[in-house]
């Protein structure tokens, strides 16, 4: 992450019709007061705040003149509240103040009446807790002696930032009048979408009702085919809401690309409408087979002399038994789970064949270990705990995370990495420098030992700096300590995000050797260590370090800014990676960032991910195009079965993973058609065909514009099945800001 709080925060549907969307005259609030420091006067409303700065609501502090500072700070928000506001209300219960994302903690007065507080500040009993990046949204009953109809009024915000960014932001702040269909909301859960016999599917909508008052209305819905473009089914419902109640409708629809759902709920009262519309998921990967299957990464990295560790990968009815042939002396395998470990003390390339048994047959497959200098010889697939856990990540959140990368069978299809990312550090180092973990993480080294005996690579996250993003400790003047004390753990990765450096580096205009100084130093303290660590330089992509990564001996580095779960965010990021193919090969990644698939969120605040299912095919293929790292960021224990089916197609991952390391190349732009081809090991080419319309599409291949001839055959590999022979060109339909991911072979070049 850049800032931590730098990310825009995107709401999900549910909160949308929950009624964060502004009423009808509503006042937006776009500036207060604003001063450092911390005095409980500044909450009074007699209080003169004339000498105060004037700050824009809705952008952090530090991009209005206060760039370095963290701590406390005050806002004072003068406004003039109509009563005309309350009188042209359909419900006249309650106002609202919204005051969008306050990071990190805050206290909220009303004319002087403390009317919210989110989070802990330090002097708390509780210690400081943050609660980024929790929605502030208060209500208050309209007869409320603390409002002042038809007079000046002032919200005076108490705010404590920790580090990162900081203040009132990501979202406007608004007053307004709630009406009842504020606390009506939505949700259509993946997890509850039911695949049925025959092609079809059934849907369960959840109606809920947040308030304590009776809610009426209708709920409209229309099921529509956006490939034949005509309506399949539409019918209204009246419901009436009891009080904090839910109501369930199952809608049934064919499953299969391009079904989408309308539905609107007009309130009764006001005539209010909320809108919701999705596109059902489909499901193209093929059911895993019941016989084995071995999958996962063919090439292998490790320095000899450092301790090995590999789980193989395999799919098929439990349980399988594991065995190794040519298995190299100094090494052993666990015939009951394919755990390889021990030790290598030669360099060179050690080949040998794995082989996976269960009743039903076997599967076999070459294996390489390559003992040098290099690791991550393949993209690293695995978990990230930041989409997901955000600050609050423990160490029950990543074992229970690691049991269900397990209990889902990712750790079979080659996901293999768990990485911790931040929150983790105490707030003081011990007395000899030493970083320790806080209390949500009691045994550092035990969790090592818990995920590596379960055949998962164990990751943390640290900063160059003397804070991270999030305000907890760094590295910065320890970072000998702080290598060898992360393999004292038996860490296996390490993402080193700059964060807090930056105060050290000009603030225009830095040079090369400013990004590249925190990034050598802690380089040379990792080659020391006798384990092996993955090094993750996250710098976002300043001064073009793809050029000079790997004199950091870094294997993968971040080439962007922070991903968000939305289609412009995808496309800025993943679309522009086109002129860096030469510079990815085995060991040395570039990292566009990680995987905004399932329930995402930050904390307390999951959602689904709002890439439509078009967009999430995308995602992965072309990640796996680019030999991206695959670390997924969502909750794991809540995967639905669309996006288990999406992350479990071992032909998709197996491009990704491909040895020879080549990124796709970028080879036809043209009316938002795109066409990526990747060169593969075996001498066929995987090709993207992406369609950036807003509409199903259909797309032209010409092999001689791939500088292919000849007939070639086609095989559609999210449906893993070959489309047969196909001569001078090759047409599709893809669905919007979707992809047609095939693989070709038989072809002569041109």
């Amino acid at each position: 992450m850049i800032k931590k709080h730098l990310l825009l925060l995107f709401l999900s549907i549910a909160m949308l019709l929950n009624g964060w969307a502004q009423n009808k005259g509503h006042i937006i609030l776009s500036t207060g007061k604003f001063i450092t420091g911390n005095d409980p006067s500044w909450s009074q409303p007699g209080f003169t705040d004339t000498g105060w700065k004037d700050q824009r609501l809705g952008e952090p502090w530090q991009r209005q003149g206060f760039q370095d500072y963290h701590g406390y700070a005050w806002y004072r928000i003068h406004v003039i509240i109509p009563s005309s506001l309350k009188a042209s209300a359909a419900w006249k219960d309650s106002l609202r103040i919204f005051l969008a994302h306050v990071n990190d903690v805050d206290e909220t007065y009303l004319n002087g009446k403390r009317i919210g507080k989110i989070g802990t500040f330090p002097e708390d009993p509780e210690g400081y807790i943050s609660k980024w990046p929790a929605v502030r949204d208060y209500h208050l009953s309209a007869s409320d002696p603390a409002i002042k109809w038809d007079a000046d009024n002032v919200i005076a915000v108490k705010v404590y930032d920790g580090g990162g960014s900081g203040g009132i932001f990501m979202g406007t702040p608004y007053i307004d009048m709630l009406q009842k269909i504020d606390g009506i909301s939505f949700e259509n859960p993946a997890e509850t979408i039911q695949y049925l016999p025959g092609g079809r599917a059934a849907r369960i909508l959840h109606i809920s009702n947040h308030f304590n008052t009776q809610a009426e209305g209708t709920i409209a819905y229309t099921v529509y085919d956006a490939i034949e473009k005509k309506e399949i089914a539409k019918k209204d419902i009246k419901v009436t809401l009891a009080p904090f109640s839910q109501q369930n409708y199952t809608i049934e629809m064919p499953h299969k690309m391009g079904i989408e759902i309308a539905i609107d709920f007009i309130e009764s009262q006001s005539n209010e409408k909320r809108t919701f519309k999705q596109v059902l998921p489909y499901l193209l990967t093929p059911a895993v087979s019941a016989t084995p299957r071995i999958n996962g990464a063919k090439l292998f990295g490790v320095r000899p002399g450092s301790p090995f560790f590999f789980k193989i990968p395999a799919t098929g009815q439990k349980p399988l038994t594991y065995q190794v042939k040519n298995l190299p002396a100094g090494l052993t395998v666990d015939a009951n789970n394919g755990l390889i470990t021990g030790k290598l003390t030669k360099a060179g390339d050690y080949k040998m064949i794995l082989v996976v048994k269960n009743k039903l047959g076997q599967s076999e497959r070459s294996f390489t270990i390559k003992a040098g200098n290099l690791l991550a010889l393949t993209p690293p697939l695995g978990w990230n705990s930041w989409n997901c856990w955000g600050l609050s990540v423990s160490d029950e959140k990543v074992k229970s995370s690691a049991r269900a990368l397990m209990d889902k069978g990712l750790v079979d299809h080659g996901f293999l990495y768990m990485n911790i990312d931040d929150g983790w550090e105490a707030t003081k180092r011990a007395n000899d420098s030493t970083i320790v973990p806080n209390e949500k993480f009691p045994d550092m080294k035990g969790l090592g030992d818990f995920l590596h005996s379960n055949g998962i690579r164990f990751g943390i996250y640290s900063s160059p700096g003397p804070r991270t993003c999030g305000g907890y400790l760094g590295s910065y003047k320890n970072e000998a300590l702080d290598a060898a004390t992360y393999a004292s753990w038996g860490i296996d990765y390490l993402k080193y995000d700059l964060c807090s450096y930056t105060e050290f580096m000009p603030r225009r205009n830095s040079s090369l050797e400013d990004n590249q100084k925190p990034y050598i130093l802690m380089r040379d303290e990792l080659k020391k260590q006798s384990r092996d660590i993955v090094y993750s330089l996250c710098q976002y992509g300043w001064q073009d370090v793809w050029k000079w990564g790997p004199e950091m001996n870094g294997n993968l580095w971040r080439t962007t800014g922070d991903i968000e779960d939305s289609w412009s965010s995808l496309y800025r990021i993943g679309f522009s990676q086109a002129r860096l193919s030469e510079y990815a090969s085995p060991g040395r990644w570039n990292d566009p960032d990680m995987l905004i698939v399932g329930m995402v969120g930050w904390g307390e605040n999951l959602h689904p991910t709002r890439l439509t299912p078009y967009e999430q095919y995308t995602h992965i293929s072309l990640w796996s195009l680019l030999s991206a790292p695959l670390l997924l960021g969502c909750d794991l224990a809540k995967l639905d079965p669309f996006t288990l089916n999406l992350l479990t197609n071992d032909e998709v991952l197996a491009i990704d993973q491909d040895p020879l390391g080549k990124q796709a190349r970028q080879v036809l732009n043209k009316d938002s058609i795109q066409i990526w081809v990747k060169d593969l090991e075996d001498g066929t080419k995987a090709i993207g065909i992406f369609n950036l319309n807003n509409d199903f599409t259909k797309a032209t291949v010409k092999w001689e514009d791939l500088g292919l001839k000849g007939a070639i055959s086609v095989r559609d590999i999210w449906q893993q099945k070959n489309l047969g022979v196909k001569k001078g060109e090759y047409t599709e339909t893809v669905p919007p800001h979707g992809v047609h991911l095939i693989k070709v072979s038989g072809f002569d070049k041109t």
